[in-house]
């Protein structure tokens, strides 16, 4: 599936959501105060990532973003040779895209 598709998907699944609340596009832009243009876009798959999180936010479905990105946990013998030490950035291996 390619980036469009993807995102188009993610528009279809927002839309549905907002069905399944019976609610309008205006209903839906009023109630988390942003344009009609707005949720158009996010049912289209183009919407900002603010958007996203407003509409959640509002639908009751927030924790869905865990699902989405889930929290990476660290593994005890991980933090033990960190020894305290937070990542700051990447180690810059050239040439590996994943």
């Amino acid at each position: 599936m390619g980036d469009q598709a993807i995102a188009t998907e993610i528009g279809h699944r927002f839309r549905a959501l907002r069905l399944r609340h019976n609610l309008t596009q205006q209903q839906l832009a009023e109630a988390v105060a942003l344009s009609l243009n707005a949720i158009k876009a996010l049912e289209k798959g183009s919407a900002k990532l603010s958007t996203m999180i407003a509409v959640l936010r509002e639908l009751g479905d927030l924790e869905q973003l865990n699902h989405f990105i889930p929290e990476i946990s660290v593994s005890p013998l991980q933090l033990a040779k960190q020894q305290g030490r937070v990542r700051q950035r990447a180690s810059g291996v050239r040439g590996r895209v994943s």
